[in-house]
């Protein structure tokens, strides 16, 4: 069983990684600072060595957010198994819808949902919940997306022009953003791999393989952080799509402001051990720079939709996990049930996807939705005007 949930979990870290890939490399793909398959590369590469770089979200999953009773951790393998169920079935569903979700809260859902079936509310820390989960999952965006809008306001300040003399070029911005795309990339890593990590150091506490309030060894490092690499890597081209609708609009001085918060936002969270959600960071912070744009102004119906998707990826995940771990308590036949049903499920959503294929030429990100949320005011341009102003 333990050897079971380990595969699970880290086929959930390579759905991460793919799910999450536009976090770091949408803003750099759409200012064509980077081509898309050098962007996805750099990325894997990136989130591998930062999974070497932090432990503090790992231990905050495996030692915070399922108490430890006199008998040890308060939830068994079975129900580690039934939670992760949840949240690789609901990363699916979104992935197929394109929808915006966020995979740290559909792990976090599946968990919870499942651990409060198999020991009962008891079982879950809530303090830790709002602490590390729930309060950064609200801050975290707010402060990377006012960071983002000063940033913005910033670059904007400095390359004014100046009376009749010509316009500054920002083009610099664009070579920036391949730095600050790449500390993303490594932020998500010491971030999003702790996630599994941490959950497989739970289910080997859980099954007694290692002492409970003990971190996540060496090798379960190294297997988390191949398994994240291996799946952004792979693109997530269903969750890229097209650069054309949302983030065509940002320009190389947004995008380099936005990278930046983000990247600060997600290794100060990552070194404090709070498990948030780089998906929803990377928006707000895109969102902040469009509105540190002139004459900007905010779409509430797209910002609105973005916000529920967001919202009920935490309770559906965790409905779909405790419905597992409803069903694994039938014992032996009920943990094949789940198997079953989850390699069904996913291979049906495979085949479904297969009808209209995704790749790197016609890709869209739950960040580049975000974008959208954001309208700017379009200039005419020069030679129009004077056109104009002939006639």
């Amino acid at each position: 069983m333990v050897v079971l949930v380990i595969a699970l979990a880290l086929f959930f870290d390579f759905t991460n990684g793919f799910h999450d890939t536009a976090n770091a490399m949408a803003t750099p793909i759409a200012t064509g600072a980077i081509k898309p398959k050098a962007a996805v590369l750099l990325a894997a590469i990136l989130n591998l060595v930062g999974a070497f770089l932090s432990t503090e979200v790992a231990q905050t999953i495996s030692g915070g957010l399922i108490r430890e009773g006199e008998g040890g951790i308060q939830i068994s393998p079975v129900m580690i198994f039934a939670g992760l169920i949840g949240a690789i079935v609901w990363n699916m569903v979104t992935w197929l819808l394109g929808l915006p979700s966020s995979s740290s809260h559909a792990l976090f859902g599946g968990l919870i949902g499942a651990a409060i079936v198999g020991a009962g509310f008891a079982a879950v820390d809530y303090g830790v919940v709002v602490s590390k989960l729930l309060l950064p999952a609200v801050l975290a965006p707010l402060i990377a997306g006012t960071v983002a809008y000063l940033g913005t306001k910033l670059a904007y300040a400095i390359t004014r022009r100046q009376g009749n003399s010509a316009a500054p070029k920002r083009g610099g911005f664009r070579y920036g953003q391949i730095f600050s795309s790449s500390l993303v990339a490594l932020a998500h890593g010491t971030n999003d791999a702790q996630k599994t990590m941490g959950v497989i150091t739970l289910v080997l506490i859980a099954g007694g393989f290692q002492a409970a309030g003990s971190g996540p060894v060496f090798w379960v490092i190294a297997a988390c952080g191949l398994a994240i690499a291996l799946g952004t890597y792979s693109g997530g081209w269903r969750i890229i799509r097209t650069m054309g609708s949302g983030l065509t609009e940002v320009k190389p001085a947004q995008g380099f402001a936005a990278e930046t918060s983000t990247a600060s936002a997600i290794l100060a969270s990552s070194h404090l051990g709070f498990a948030l959600s780089t998906t929803q960071v990377a928006s707000g912070s895109v969102i902040g720079s469009g509105l540190g744009r002139k004459g900007a102004k905010v779409r509430w119906n797209t910002a609105g939709r973005i916000g529920i998707g967001w919202l009920l990826t935490l309770p559906a995940a965790g409905g779909v996990g405790a419905l597992a771990a409803w069903v694994a308590h039938l014992g032996v036949a009920g943990i094949i049930i789940d198997a079953v049903a989850g390699i069904l499920i996913i291979l049906a959503m495979y085949v479904v996807s297969r009808r209209s294929k995704v790749g790197h030429d016609n890709a869209i990100s739950d960040v580049d939705q975000a974008g959208e949320v954001v309208k700017i005011k379009r200039k005419r341009k020069k030679k129009k005007d004077r056109l104009e102003a002939g006639q």
